[in-house]
């Protein structure tokens, strides 16, 4: 028999097929001998099937003829080697990914075969077996339509009562394989978007819609695991904590996608199962009692984590109610949401153990009852009808968290009194409920952000249908009218009222009861605020231009002169600080990174959609350090901090501009590149407007002869020169031509902006000179890493020590450089001259009055601005 197998065949004949498939009906046992065999007679036979399909119906009737489905049952029952296992998996995998014919999917399917080795007791303690069964799950859910998957399912009086497929895929739904997970979801997906109603029933039912609320208690076990890591870079800087972070960040996000794909299959009663779990399991217990200024004894979760994850949450997971229930949530103090016990100096919790996440997490380890008794009376707070700026002196109290200021504020507490990472989330909130297309209007008008556009397209429409408080409010700069508060407030309460009976938060606060334009003005204030501290970086106050740009009304009542002082307060202090970098270290670059900031800048607040990603928030813009090799010193730190502040300068230049309500120009006002002088030095010279290259002859006029070793015990003679040309400015070490009187050529030459000429305590005629490069690493793509980090060990400035005669030639090259070094920082600042003063806002952003004039010894701007 073995030597007739292994004969010469021609492999892909109908003879072969019958051949195999005699020889397996013949198999009573399957042992070491013979398993070789049926391993290679299965994998044949799978070929043949699937070349059949495309090439000869007859194979597949041979199949269906002489059983052959049941052959292969039978030789799994009459086997235990794990190999067999493993083929007889492929095997079957192989044909239901590859036929095309739906009769022989339905054969595959009829019979009882498939739900019987789905069923079968495999060991999955070996892990490749495992692998080849749920690969054999998903390739059978991959052919699922309303027909086939009634070949799949046992039903009882038009209801569905088994289904093998979906109830053993989900058994690993969490394994720690996130293979398997994947394709477990994958597969969940495949049932549900089959669309078939008695099967819908039957996954949403008890016990099959515990796997809902397992997925939500997996996905919050996930969350206090990326707290940790997000904690634990407070303190541990390491590579391995930086790196774990976006690995956890994706996971959560592919597991927020999934739950997005199950709602969009359109299953009834799915999105409320999820909108229950996802708010009494995560966001009522974990992430709105951590939003507060101040931590909250007993919570587990960060208030950066939650922030991050409620944006998330409203980004990802499209679910209406959902939505305006978070909202409404906020309108609730965070202590509504924490049982008595947490509110107690002790901080013990008794609704809520993170060790019960070590549990198995098909367990159902969280009941309702554990969440804990989510109601609190909360006494009424009287409020002034007035307009009324967040209160943050409660929220920064000494003795207290304010767990009892309503979330709201609390957020906007963020803006007014937190950090840079806690004002950029704070703000990555307010703009994901801004987008958030679920949320209804009313309940973004009711928490002050509704864009302004959309304000004026509901004044508009109210308007219209001669309702006078829309027609007064638009046309009118007063506060707004007890008639709309009193609207706001009862569409607002609905959903309070909706948190207090279906969910237990009780929380009555006559505040919420206010004209939205209160609300408005106090999300104004604070975002105002924003720009008004000195401790936050360009990227958190780009996006607050961003957010501002999106609220900015037209009412004078919401956006008045104290705002504007503010803003003018803050452009005056930042303009001071850009012209003390015109004499700083970095000059020669300073009107090329503001041209290309004003670009960035305008693209990035006249956007649709913020320029950031919720997560980005997590990793906070990463500083120069000394673990960088960077000391604070250096030129590398100043280069960050002058491209830093000329990031802010740009922002509340634009910010004067369209607070105004003008347009933004495509270019920053300032004035073209002035001609050279007549009696400069480079000219002098013989430099051009490129400057000196090496190799390239120049005269030495007022050069100074001096000496500098490169290598040790390697002394070089050249004549030093400092030229400037423009905004450019060179150091220039030239060797003097043998055959030509005064003429030298170019051998070195280095930046002259930032190189901080000192001569030696001690050698009078030694000059040291700080030597940085001429564009800075992080302004180079080649040499940025993730997150913007330079790639390399060690960044350090180059150093220059030269040698003169005597000590007035050394004197001389000071004053050299120092006089080359004005004339580099006063054409700098010549050309921003318009940019900083405040009086040429209106002009610069108004086209019809024309760009800010020129003195006429200057040329006609260049097309580079």
């Amino acid at each position: 028999m073995w030597f007739s197998f292994w004969r010469s065949r021609d492999r892909f004949s109908f003879d072969e097929l019958r051949y195999l498939t005699d020889q397996l009906v013949k198999i009573q046992v399957v042992n070491d001998v013979n398993k070789d065999f049926v391993i290679e007679a299965l994998r044949s036979i799978a070929e043949l099937i699937t070349y059949g399909d495309q090439h000869d119906t007859t194979f597949f009737e041979f199949f269906m003829e002489k059983q052959i489905m049941g052959e292969f049952v039978r030789i799994l029952k009459i086997s235990r080697n794990m190999t067999v296992s493993l083929q007889l998996l492929q095997t079957i995998s192989i044909m239901i990914q590859n036929l095309k014919n739906e009769h022989a999917i339905y054969y595959m399917f009829s019979n009882e075969h498939m739900n019987y080795l789905i069923t079968y007791s495999f060991d999955f303690k070996n892990e490749e077996l495992l692998s080849y069964y749920i690969s054999f799950l998903r390739a059978i859910s991959g052919k699922l339509d309303r027909n086939t998957i009634s070949l799949l399912v046992k039903t009882q009086e038009d209801e569905v009562v088994s289904f093998p497929l979906y109830v053993e895929a989900i058994r690993f739904a969490f394994h720690e394989e996130s293979m398997v997970r994947t394709a477990v979801r994958a597969l969940t997906l495949n049932v549900y978007h089959v669309g078939d109603d008695s099967v819908n029933r039957y996954v949403t039912s008890a016990p099959h819609s515990d796997y809902f609320s397992n997925l939500v208690k997996f996905f919050r076990k996930q969350c206090i695991d990326l707290n940790v890591l997000v904690s634990g870079t407070t303190t541990n800087l390491g590579a391995d904590t930086t790196l774990s972070i976006p690995s956890a960040v994706d996971e959560i996000e592919d597991n927020l996608y999934y739950f997005s794909d199950i709602i969009s299959a359109g299953i009834p009663d799915v999105g409320r199962l999820f909108t229950d779990n996802i708010l009494q399991l995560l966001i009522f217990p974990l992430l709105l009692p951590s939003l507060t200024l101040k931590a909250v004894k007993g919570i587990q979760m960060g208030a950066v984590t939650s922030l991050y994850l409620i944006c998330c949450i409203l980004r990802i997971v499209k679910i209406k109610d959902l939505s305006n229930t978070i909202a409404a949530a906020l309108f609730c103090p965070s202590e509504a949401f924490l049982s008595k016990s947490v509110a107690e100096p002790n901080g013990y919790m008794s609704g809520y153990d993170v060790a019960r996440e070590s549990q198995p997490p098909g367990s159902n380890n969280l009941t309702k009852a554990e969440v804990g008794n989510l109601s609190v009376d909360v006494a009424n707070l009287s409020i002034s009808p007035q307009i009324q700026p967040v209160d943050v002196s409660i929220a920064t109290g000494n003795d207290s968290c304010d767990c009892h200021l309503p979330l709201r504020e609390a957020l906007l507490s963020y803006l007014t009194s937190g950090n840079d990472v806690q004002v950029s989330g704070s703000l990555s909130v307010l703009a994901t409920l801004l987008q958030t297309k679920e949320l209804d209007e009313s309940m973004s008008d009711a928490l002050g952000i509704l864009p302004q556009r959309k304000q004026h397209k509901k004044l508009l429409l109210q308007a219209l249908v001669g309702e006078s408080s829309g027609e007064e409010q638009l046309f009118s700069s007063e506060s707004g009218s007890l008639r709309n508060g009193i609207e706001f407030g009862s569409e607002l309460d609905g959903c309070l009222q909706k948190l207090k009976e279906q969910y237990g938060v009780s929380c009555s606060f006559l505040e919420v009861r206010a004209s939205p334009r209160v609300h408005r003005f106090q999300v104004l204030d604070a975002l105002v605020s924003v720009f008004c501290h000195s401790n936050l970086s360009a990227e958190t106050l780009w996006d607050g231009g961003w957010l501002l740009r999106q609220l900015l009304p037209y009412s004078e009542a919401e956006f008045n002169s104290h705002h504007r002082k503010l803003l003018k307060e803050s452009y005056k202090n930042c303009a001071s600080a850009l012209i003390e970098e015109t004499r700083g270290i970095w000059p020669d670059i300073l009107v090329t990174v503001l041209c290309d900031e004003w670009k960035k800048c305008k693209r990035g607040i006249e956007a649709s959609s913020p320029r950031k990603e919720p997560k980005d928030i997590l990793f906070s813009s990463r500083k120069f350090s000394t673990e960088d090799g960077i000391t604070s010193d250096s030129s590398f730190a100043a280069g960050e901090r002058m491209c830093e502040l000329v990031k802010v300068f740009v922002l509340l230049h634009q910010l004067q501009i369209f607070t105004l309500g003008r347009p933004l120009p495509e270019q920053p006002p300032i004035y073209p590149p002035a001609d050279l002088f007549e009696d400069s030095r480079a000219k002098s010279a013989g430099i051009d407007a490129s400057g000196p290259k090496l190799g390239n002859e120049l005269r030495l006029v007022d050069a100074v002869p001096c000496r500098i070793a490169f290598e040790r015990g390697k002394e070089r003679h050249f004549f030093f020169l400092a030229i400037s040309l423009g905004e450019s400015g060179w150091v220039v070490l030239a060797e003097e031509l043998p055959l030509k009187q005064h003429h030298g050529v170019v051998r070195v030459a280095a930046p002259l902006a930032g190189c901080n000429p000192k001569i030696d305590d001690k050698h009078s005629k030694w000059l040291h000179l700080r030597i940085r490069p001429y564009i800075l690493p992080s302004m180079d793509p080649a040499r940025s890493g993730a997150y913007g980090k330079v790639k390399t060990k060690a960044l350090v400035d180059g150093r220059w020590t030269l040698a003169f005669r005597d000590e007035e030639s050394c004197k001389s090259a000071l004053a050299m450089i120092s006089e080359e070094l004005n004339l580099q920082s006063n054409e700098v600042g010549r050309r921003l001259k318009p940019l900083l003063d405040l009086e040429t806002v209106v002009q610069s952003s108004n086209p019809s009055l024309g760009p800010p004039e020129a003195s006429s010894s200057y040329s006609t701007p260049s097309n580079s601005f």
